[in-house]
């Protein structure tokens, strides 16, 4: 959720009650709701929030998708809360799937990517092929160092442990470990990540980094071309 003590949007409401508690409880008008895939754990709760609230619903042109709704290709700009969201058409996680990035004035920009990036991960290739996700991931990865990564899922502990696997040598890794189970063991939110830290320590962003090429060639048949290692990764991943 993102909100001006007044009005608010949400990304992704895959169940609307946690929408509607958090309404409440801030006494906040919903004005937009930001779909970036079909994925039910995403647009479970549109239809509720959108009936009760009005609010205006934007999503993927390519997708199954609950109407009505704005479709938004590449390229788009859509203005909400008075802020502008920069449509990317990020494949590969699903084959429609859409990313909103907002310069916020005075602050970082904010980057609500769904599944295609995570803290230290990326989404699995559920309609996409390795080629379209590592394209996708590069156009997130040319953004701002200091953009905060607002994905959908709390995944890092998981892909962290993975990522150390790939590179265990990588000390920005250990210490990011260290700090997300700090957090997780206080029950906060590891995330927003950002695009600097994740350049850093993911290794789906770091298909070109020799430590990331040797680690995958050690796994699988000697490849040196980044899609290869990515896909080598992205197969080593699903199997971790």
């Amino acid at each position: 959720m993102l909100h001006d003590e007044g009005r608010a949007l949400v990304v992704d409401p895959g169940d609307a009650k946690p929408v509607f508690e958090a309404l409440a409880t801030r006494g906040l008008t919903l004005e937009a709701i930001l779909v970036t895939h079909h994925h039910n754990d995403h647009t479970g709760g549109v239809n509720a929030l959108r009936q009760a609230t009005g609010a205006q619903v934007f999503g993927p042109a390519g997708e199954s998708m609950p109407e009505p709704l704005q479709r938004l290709s590449d390229g788009a700009v859509i203005n909400a809360l008075g802020l502008r969201f920069s449509v990317l058409h990020v494949p590969g996680h699903t084959a429609g799937h859409i990313a909103y990035f907002c310069e916020v004035p005075a602050q970082s920009p904010v980057l609500f990517c769904g599944d295609t990036l995570f803290s230290a991960g990326c989404g699995r290739l559920f309609e996409g092929t390795p080629a379209q996700m590592l394209d996708s991931l590069t156009r997130l990865a040319a953004l701002p160092d200091a953009t905060r990564v607002c994905c959908a899922h709390e995944y890092t502990l998981s892909s962290l442990r993975f990522a150390l696997a790939v590179e265990p040598g990588n000390q920005t890794l250990q210490t990011y470990q260290a700090r997300a189970q700090a957090l997780r063991r206080d029950n906060v939110s590891t995330l927003p990540s950002s695009i600097g830290l994740e350049k850093a320590v993911n290794p789906f962003l770091r298909t070109h980094v020799p430590s990331v090429v040797h680690a995958v060639q050690q796994q699988a048949a000697h490849t040196s071309d980044a899609v290869g290692v990515f896909a080598a990764l992205r197969t080593w991943k699903d199997q971790f």
